[in-house]
């Protein structure tokens, strides 16, 4: 006769410790080939620098040990390296332009990454159960909404290239979209899980798709004209494309209808059309995705045009770290870091840095599998989704499969509020994770789980 007993999975703590060290490991010796590179010796602050990138690893990993210790081991070690290999980069444009080490951008960007991180932790101390959030549901929508349109305020709004996303008060600016995400998100989750059994009721089949309802078409139409409106009055066609997309896909999982995504693919190309008739600054980008190199395409701007040469100057493996010429592209540390990193680590190492992403984005709708309760499954797949939509959209626009959409790259790109927002999503993500991972032995701490909306 055989004894039923409780399995207990590894937690993953000295796996992520060991992955990490890892990961400020290359992030180290890549900060000591563009020094070598471009100086011909050995930084001075090599020390400094290892010893305070670890310091700030460490402290996020003791967190995790103490206070979800069954979060996943993944997570953590691939953010690092995305953050690293970025100010390594940033540093490297910094040295191209030449700033110095004080008043250059990879200082900049590495207090906000500091600051970032410090949020995160403070982050999975306050949150010890992920369904918390969902009592706030309603106010995070709120919020969400409020963030985007904060920026079209008077006197705090402010216009860069062309989008009004930013908001600045004397010599501090911020992107409030960034932030927008996540709330949107968390709203998305907690209405959906109320709503998707009224949105999966059947409709009428067509071409043997079974669409919903019209009378349920509402909170679609809703979110194609708030996309549509950030798109009007910010002229931000990344963000349109995001939050528009991110409520599309966390509606597919939450119904599993496929009728949903043809609504949404159809608003989605209505939508585009109609803001390639109304607003010049989208036929432009237009233009530069299928007339790159025709005259009046680079007399409008040459920026796409100069990132695919300098990639195709790195070749399969690149010219090296500190050996390329990035700093020709305008935006180099920003919107073409991508190109940046195609150009002196080549298309292997591209490649390398897309499959982090893919493990991240990966990792992420694993947890939405494990996790137990629907809020949480929704959450998750949502955030997953949004660091793939982003990255997709990013590294699409660069390499001319759609138009530039003027997002940032998660972790790589220079941007202070886009790395609050996207350490913050990992925060979310490794709570999650704690909860998914951990036996049913262990869950009595964490309260019974809702069954508020649970699948079967």
């Amino acid at each position: 006769m055989s004894i039923v007993t409780s399995w207990r999975p590894r937690r993953g703590r000295n796996v992520e410790l060991l992955l990490l060290i890892f990961a400020v490991a290359i992030v180290v010796l890549a900060y000591v080939s563009v020094e070598g590179a471009t100086h011909g010796t050995i930084p001075a602050n090599l020390a400094t620098m290892a010893g305070g990138l670890l310091a700030i690893a460490v402290a996020f990993h003791l967190v995790l040990r103490f206070t979800a210790s069954y979060a996943d081991p993944l997570l953590l070690p691939i953010a690092t390296l995305l953050n690293g290999l970025g100010l390594v980069m940033i540093h490297r444009l910094d040295i191209a332009e030449g700033r110095s080490i004080t008043g250059g951008m990879a200082l900049r960007q590495l207090t906000w990454s500091a600051l970032a991180v410090g949020i995160a932790i403070a982050g999975l101390l306050w949150l010890r159960d992920h369904r918390t959030l969902r009592k706030y549901t309603f106010l995070a929508g709120a919020c969400g909404v409020a963030l985007l349109l904060l920026p079209l305020l008077p006197f705090v709004g402010r216009e860069v290239n062309g989008a009004r996303i930013w908001i600045g008060i004397g010599p501090f600016t911020f992107q409030p979209g960034e932030i927008a995400k996540i709330a949107l998100a968390i709203f998305f989750a907690g209405y959906l899980v109320r709503t998707r059994d009224v949105l999966s009721i059947a409709g009428p089949k067509f071409l043997g798709m079974q669409l919903p309802r019209g009378r349920d078409l509402g909170p679609i139409l809703v979110m194609w004209l708030l996309s549509l409106a950030v798109l009007f009055f910010q002229k931000d066609l990344g963000s349109a494309l995001l939050f528009f997309g991110l409520f599309v896909a966390m509606l597919y999982v939450a119904t599993e209808r496929i009728g949903w995504i043809t609504i949404g693919l159809l608003l989605a190309g209505g939508g585009a059309v109609i803001a390639w008739m109304l607003f010049g600054h989208v036929q432009t980008r237009v233009l530069l995705w299928l007339h790159t190199w025709t005259p009046e395409a680079l007399a409008a701007s040459d920026q796409l045009a100069k990132g695919l040469m300098g990639m195709a100057a790195g070749g399969l493996f690149g010219t090296g770290l500190g050996r390329g010429r990035p700093d020709i592209t305008y935006f180099a540390e920003s919107d073409f870091i991508v190109s940046s990193f195609g150009e002196e680590l080549g298309m292997t190492g591209l490649f390398a840095i897309l499959m982090l992403y893919i493990l991240l984005v990966e990792r992420g709708l694993r947890i939405a599998i494990g996790v137990r309760d629907g809020f949480g499954k929704l959450l998750a797949a949502g955030l997953a989704f949004s660091v793939a939509l982003q990255v997709f959209v990013v590294v699409g626009g660069v390499t001319r499969v759609i138009p530039l959409t003027g997002l940032t790259m998660p972790f790589l790109s220079s941007g202070g509020s886009s790395l609050l927002a996207n350490w913050t999503l990992v925060a979310l993500l490794l709570r999650i994770s704690d909860q998914a991972r951990q036996p049913l032995t262990d869950m009595a701490a964490t309260g019974p789980i809702p069954t508020v909306g649970a699948r079967r």
